[in-house]
């Protein structure tokens, strides 16, 4: 396990004051079973909400598991004690909701579940000529 310096600790401290005066930060946080959303209040009073399912390792959550959220001192990130995980808001608001891998696998289910005419019509032509080629292993 690899030893935090004083240093080390020194430049996280400064990126987070970096990082708190450029965007807005979590003021309070909750989830709303009604809605089956996480509501939280930015410093800004803008209110961002969203479905755990769109989060890694929010998931598979029960709403018991989102019934307490604590929001970190310095309002970058969201801690969901149940379950031990956390989000970083600044990458929640640009849009990362999990690793790269976790969010292509997202964006895979979004694309193969694509219906068109098009996508049916290219589909049937393909059926047509045999399907997909075989794969062939090497």
């Amino acid at each position: 396990m690899a030893t935090i310096t004083e240093e080390m600790l020194k430049e996280a401290e400064a990126q987070m004051h970096e990082r708190m005066a450029v965007g807005p930060c979590a003021a309070s946080a909750c989830y709303d079973p009604q809605r089956g959303r996480i509501v939280v209040i930015l410093t800004t009073d803008l209110e961002l909400s969203f479905h755990p399912s769109l989060i890694q390792g929010l998931s598979a959550a029960t709403s018991e598991d989102l019934s307490e959220i604590e929001v970190s001192p310095s309002g970058l990130g969201l801690h969901f004690p149940k379950i031990d995980e956390d989000i970083y808001l600044p990458a929640l608001l640009q849009g990362a909701l999990g690793s790269r891998q976790w969010m292509a696998g997202l964006m895979g289910k979004v694309g193969g579940s694509a219906k068109s005419e098009a996508k049916a019509s290219a589909s049937r032509e393909n059926g047509k000529r045999g399907g997909r080629p075989k794969k062939v292993v090497a």
